[in-house]
């Protein structure tokens, strides 16, 4: 998947299809030529059903097609006859999908599971026939109830990234490279920051063939909680991710300060982020001989004690089996 194509905001405009109209009929045979009435009822509009499928990764069909419309209910006939029910539309979205309504930012629902449906909108209910409103007084009613109208809604789909292991660090900080080292995927690489504009998603593989998903997300920054650079973007799809891996530079200037502004921009924007599992990995240990990976390894353990934490470099692929083997420890504990 290109980073033009991963699409996780879009508008729609959906609509219910209207309910049939009851039928006004009296029965009528050879002999019979007064029977009582048998208008049949008006069929369902149909719904607006949107369903997960975990097959899907992005919004990007929906950038060509923004309006969906359910069929009309069929009118209702002699003999009771019913008419057919409107066709129902289902709209396929991936998982980790949130639907709001447009108008007032309410999240309506919420789609994490494959196949999982919900109906956005019902469709308008048929009309009764007359053979309904017949009595003692009223033999012959000729009238019958018309469909209910469907309706329209403008809801917006806004997906949040679902994944095992979610990156987490300032912008250049390694965490594209490790991605493309731990995975097939490919994501954009080059030193500047903000080189990663959209989130990527790789399969790591692990030993007996088991594997584990990893998000690379755009970097945050100081302030990403009030939406300076891309923080809202990020942290937006970092609060769908099992444990958090903190990336931290080897050539950053103090490493416990790093990681603190980092952890403030997630309690600032969600504090129950902090009560997934975590880990904090310094990054580029190419970067750095034998005697400065020593000066390290005893800071990391001084202010990261009881934390799982590690120095790898993906360059060289430094300590990347033993970063693998302790997440897969976080994921399965």
């Amino acid at each position: 998947m290109t980073e033009g194509n991963f699409v996780d905001y879009v508008k729609l405009s959906v609509s219910s299809g209207k309910g049939g109209k009851g039928s006004i009929h009296l029965h009528r045979e050879k002999f019979i030529t007064k029977g009582g009435p048998d208008g049949g009822d008006g069929g369902r509009g149909g719904h607006v059903i949107i369903r997960g499928n975990s097959q899907l990764w992005t919004l990007y069909t929906f950038k060509f097609k923004k309006h969906f419309s359910a069929g009309h209910g069929g009118d209702g006939s002699k003999n009771r006859s019913s008419g057919a029910q409107g066709e129902d539309i289902y709209i396929d979205v991936p998982t980790g999908t949130i639907i709001r309504d447009t108008d007032t930012n309410e999240i309506l629902y919420e789609v994490t599971e494959d196949k999982q449906e919900v109906i956005v909108m019902e469709g308008g209910l048929g009309g009764r026939g007359n053979w309904h409103f017949k009595s003692s007084t009223r033999q012959t009613p000729r009238y019958a109830q018309p469909g209910i109208e469907g309706e329209t809604l403008q809801i917006t789909l806004e997906l949040k990234v679902l994944a095992d292991v979610g990156l987490v660090g300032f912008p250049n900080a390694g965490k594209s490279t490790l991605l493309s080292v731990l995975t097939s995927a490919k994501p954009k690489i080059a030193d500047y920051e903000f080189t990663t504009l959209k989130p990527n998603l790789g399969i790591v593989e692990y030993r007996n063939y088991q594997s584990f998903v990893m998000a690379d997300i755009p970097g945050i920054i100081e302030g990403a909680a009030e939406g300076k650079g891309l923080g809202h973007y990020f942290l937006r799809h970092i609060e769908r991710n099992s444990i958090l891996l903190f990336l931290i530079p080897a050539d950053t200037k103090n490493l416990k300060k790093e990681f603190d502004i980092l952890k403030k921009e997630l309690i600032k924007y969600n504090p129950e982020l902090l009560d997934k599992q975590y880990m904090v990995v310094l990054s580029k240990a190419d970067l750095l001989d034998d005697e400065l990976r020593s000066e390290y390894s005893k800071e990391l353990k001084t202010h990261f004690n009881g934390v799982p934490h590690l120095i790898i470099s993906s360059a060289i692929q430094f300590q990347l089996t033993e970063l693998k083997d302790e997440l897969w420890k976080l994921l399965n504990t």
